[in-house]
């Protein structure tokens, strides 16, 4: 009887660190292919002894591949687990392999995208930010700090989820509805940190005055007075607009930095 294959903790740890290096050779036509089979390289040479299995298997994860890095691990994991039944199974589907990645990138993308880059970047960085204005060094290493400590936990306990639970992990997901709760309250998360960042970070006001009667009329006052923080609102409408509108960013921002310096000089903003 042949000896059944199995994956080391050290395989993993490799694949961890690995793992780190997935938009190293980011190109556009299969994305982050290069990284994610770089990755996927101490699984396959520990599985497989023969050299044409091994060809095989880089050639599999050499297929367009794209999700959020901090996520990549967890569908490594559930590869490596796939990839260890396919070196001891012979009449294992290969092709379920690719099937199982290309489901799983973009559905967790998407809760990956929520979680770090629309909400805990947002609030490590509003919270390094305002430390950083006062002139504290203390800013952005705690927003290094806040950014990346989670980040790596859940590249860790993914990469160790993922391979201890294989392929079920996707429809565990899927069947309990955790996905679709996941990334409603995560949307709301970062709507709501968004919307304190416009109102408390965006510091857009108009210094007119008029005298009418011999009363001073302060502009700003009567604005507040009918929504607080309504300039720095009607901005970030505009913005999202003219994004909606396909504008190209680059040239949106260049445009709000030239607008801001022409409308400063003339005395309105």
């Amino acid at each position: 009887m042949t000896e059944e294959k199995k994956l080391r903790k050290k395989d993993l740890r490799s694949v961890f660190w690995r793992s780190f290096a997935l938009q190293g050779a980011f190109n556009y036509e299969r994305m982050q292919n290069l990284g994610f089979c770089y990755t996927m390289i101490p699984v396959i040479k520990r599985l497989y002894e023969k050299q044409e299995d091994q060809s095989l298997a880089l050639k599999r994860h050499l297929e367009i591949f794209n999700t959020t890095p901090v996520v990549s691990p967890t569908i490594a994991g559930i590869t490596a687990a796939m990839e260890e039944q396919n070196a001891n199974n012979k009449d294992f589907d290969t092709s379920s392999i690719n099937a199982v990645k290309t489901a799983l990138m973009g559905p967790l993308a998407g809760i990956g995208d929520s979680l770090f880059w629309g909400t805990l970047r947002i609030i490590a960085a509003g919270i390094g930010i305002s430390l950083a204005v006062q002139g504290n060094i203390i800013g952005p290493l705690l927003f290094l700090l806040l950014y990346n400590i989670p980040n790596i936990l859940v590249r860790f306990f993914g990469l160790k989820y993922g391979y201890s639970v294989g392929v079920n992990s996707l429809e565990r997901i899927q069947k309990e509805g955790l996905m679709d709760k996941i990334m409603a309250v995560a949307t709301t998360v970062g709507l709501v940190v968004v919307g304190a960042m416009v109102a408390t970070m965006l510091k857009v006001t108009t210094p007119l005055k008029f005298n009418v009667n011999g009363a001073e009329v302060v502009i700003q006052d009567i604005l507040d007075q009918i929504l607080p923080n309504i300039l720095p609102l009607t901005l970030t409408f505009i913005v999202f607009w003219m994004l909606r509108k396909k504008f190209s960013i680059s040239k949106l921002t260049i445009g709000i930095i030239f607008f801001g310096i022409i409308i400063h000089w003339i005395g309105i903003l």
